[in-house]
């Protein structure tokens, strides 16, 4: 004779979705999750960031950040496109006439830069991919598709990848300098006399054949 059951049936946990419940389940989880591992990254960065804190982070199974998100490699993509989403202006900022449009791109991401709310956060994406590859790869793959290919789309100059190219790792390296390295005089320099210095620079990759 068998003996009773003393419990539910169990069997091999299969992968992929979890069980839904009303707690880690439902409208506003893949939000959570994705606050979560923006919080993650910025606090952790990309090397101490698992998917196990996220999901901790988000209240939910880590098999649910699987199954929304993939790797941990494609969280961070999400994540940090949530981060950049103020920078994914910049084309916008050029747009527009030849004339003033170098002092409009550095004014643009200058703006970004001097808020703490969107500061923070880019510093901390910046500092995962100066110390993993894997980050780095990301950040490149993200930059250069939402931001460079669509920012040279329009300059109506000689080789304008290059040209974006330029710009930004211009703008980068002054960001570097004043919000990382904290250099001085450029931490303490005004904006406007940083923009005044840089406008004309950005303004002659950005226009002149």
């Amino acid at each position: 004779m068998t003996p009773a059951s003393s419990g539910p049936a169990t069997g091999p946990r299969k992968r992929g979705r979890p069980a839904r419940t009303s707690v880690s389940d439902g409208p506003g989880a893949r939000d959570r999750i994705l606050a979560a591992a923006r919080n993650e990254f910025a606090e952790r960065g990309y090397d101490k960031t698992s998917i196990r804190g996220i999901a901790k982070a988000a209240e939910v199974d880590p098999a649910l950040v699987h199954h929304y998100f993939g790797t941990k490699e494609q969280v961070f993509e999400a994540a940090i496109e949530l981060i950049f989403a103020p920078a994914m202006a910049a084309p916008d900022a050029v747009h527009g006439s030849r004339e003033g449009a170098g002092e409009r791109m550095a004014r643009f991401m200058f703006g970004i830069w001097e808020n703490p709310v969107s500061r923070l956060p880019l510093l901390a994406v910046m500092r995962s991919a100066l110390t993993n590859e894997t980050a780095a790869a990301v950040l490149r793959g993200m930059i250069e598709r939402r931001v460079l290919l669509r920012m040279a789309g329009e300059l109506d100059v000689p080789n304008p990848e290059f040209r974006a190219q330029l710009a930004a790792g211009h703008l980068i390296g002054i960001a570097m300098l004043r919000y990382v390295i904290r250099m001085e005089p450029m931490a303490s320099a005004e904006v406007d006399d940083i923009v005044a210095m840089v406008g004309p620079t950005l303004q002659r990759y950005l226009t002149e054949s």
